[in-house]
């Protein structure tokens, strides 16, 4: 239809004026607990996500690719004569209802009712119970992980959550088997999955890009725990990172090292 392109161009704006301004409104409040204050964060989130979304979309009608947006104004900027106003304004009319008759979800979230539900709404966020909605890391499952593998060893819950993240007490030679990279792999997932849940607002990509640039700064200049020396005592590394077959099941692990690390053997 004629109007559809225009039509959406308007009530997308005015869905964005809505979420922005029902953001700011939300963020004001003062939660009452730390709950509140994380069921704020979240109902901020998907606010912002809507907000993406919907500029999203005014993106693709402003790059017009179909030139379905051109055409229309072009229609409508041609002044009609004077005996065509009026039958041009109701088939306007009736074109701006048909659009907003097919289009159910478009009316939906342009009403201010159904945005102020966001306001109302308690999201939906998983934790286990030890993570106490987000007070505390569960690491349980990584534990049991880490003391029943070749590379950990028997320790108290207790004593593992506060060395867990102590990798520089690892041997060589047991960080370049697959079992220790995927466990790795593991707290690195939950610990990002932990962040998304507490702190929906963040920008978790710039923080692992900034921590990212840090690492290898700090590589560069052997400021790494654990690999402070690296280089420069080659004969005393050689002698750590000697291949232990024992921890390794199939020959698929032994490839993953590449030649010249096999040559130890």
């Amino acid at each position: 239809m004629a109007s559809s392109v225009l039509e959406a161009t308007r009530a997308a704006h005015e869905d964005l004026e809505r979420l922005e301004r029902l953001a700011v409104r939300e963020l004001q409040r003062d939660p009452a607990n730390a709950r509140d204050r994380l069921f704020q964060s979240h109902r901020v989130r998907h606010m912002l996500d809507l907000v993406v979304s919907t500029s999203d979309k005014l993106v693709e009608i402003y790059e017009d690719k179909d030139g379905a947006r051109k055409d229309e104004i072009s229609t409508h900027l041609t002044a009609p004569v004077q005996s065509d106003i009026f039958p041009k304004y109701y088939e306007r009319l009736k074109e701006i209802r048909d659009y907003h008759r097919r289009n159910h979800s478009a009316r939906f979230v342009s009403e201010t009712d159904d945005y102020e539900e966001l306001l109302k709404e308690e999201p939906a966020i998983e934790f286990t119970g030890e993570e106490a909605f987000g007070r505390y890391l569960d690491l349980h499952e990584l534990y049991n992980e880490f003391i029943n593998s070749k590379f950990g060893s028997l320790m108290e819950y207790s004593a593992y959550v506060g060395t867990f993240a102590q990798t520089e007490k690892i041997a060589h030679n047991l960080k370049a088997t697959r079992p220790y990279k995927e466990y790795l792999e593991h707290i690195l997932e939950y610990l990002m999955s932990f962040l998304y849940r507490t702190e929906p607002l963040q920008d978790i990509e710039k923080i692992f890009t900034k921590l990212e640039s840090e690492f290898e700064e700090q590589w560069i200049n052997g400021e790494v725990p654990g690999w402070e020396n690296k280089g420069t005592e080659k004969e005393s590394v050689l002698q750590e990172s000697a291949v232990d077959l024992d921890y390794y099941s199939t020959v698929e692990e032994l490839v993953e090292l590449g030649p010249e690390k096999l040559k130890e053997v």
